[in-house]
């Protein structure tokens, strides 16, 4: 006797994987990183940098908390973006709540290790300690790192004038 066997569809956190060819598609991940407690221009900026990613169909990975997290992620789902949030703490429920994948690492600021190998370039704002590590630890692992709104950034991180073209400069590799 032949058993049929059920073919259930493929789902995945990261969206649409159906492709012409059949194989799956992936969404980039692109950090935005940046102060927990920003101006507000430097919000203003984060959150239309998480549009313009979503726009582009890049998924968005933070530290997933308040600040420039927040703003990025709720650009993001303003625009029917994908968020990954990477959490310092054992608890899920301090993610913000534009987050949609909450990834637990009890590492507290080790964690930025985690984001800057998630990522395929970062886009970094106005920040401090927590951001600088990230924009090295990005460089180290020789990521494309792009400066929004900042002052003086290390040696190789690239510069854009507006969150159009730091997203642009990210994806487009």
């Amino acid at each position: 006797m032949l058993v049929q066997r059920r073919a259930y569809p493929r789902i995945s956190p990261l969206g649409d994987f159906s492709s012409p060819g059949g194989r799956p598609q992936v969404k980039i991940l692109i950090a935005v990183v940046g102060d927990s407690k920003p101006s507000g221009q430097t919000e203003r900026l984060a959150e239309q940098v998480g549009r313009c990613l979503a726009e582009r169909g890049a998924a968005l990975v933070c530290g997933g908390l308040g600040g420039v997290m927040e703003a990025a992620g709720r650009g993001a789902k303003a625009a029917g973006g994908l968020t990954v949030g990477i959490l310092p703490g054992y608890e899920p429920g301090d993610a913000n709540p534009y987050i949609d994948i909450k990834i637990c690492t009890g590492m507290g600021h080790a964690r930025n290790a985690i984001i800057a190998a998630s990522a395929g370039a970062l886009i970094a704002l106005e920040g401090s300690h927590g951001t600088l590590s990230e924009i090295a630890l990005g460089l180290k692992l020789g990521r494309r790192v792009i400066a929004l709104g900042r002052g003086e950034s290390p040696e190789g991180v690239l510069t854009a004038a507006s969150p159009e073209e730091a997203v642009r400069m990210a994806t487009d590799g």
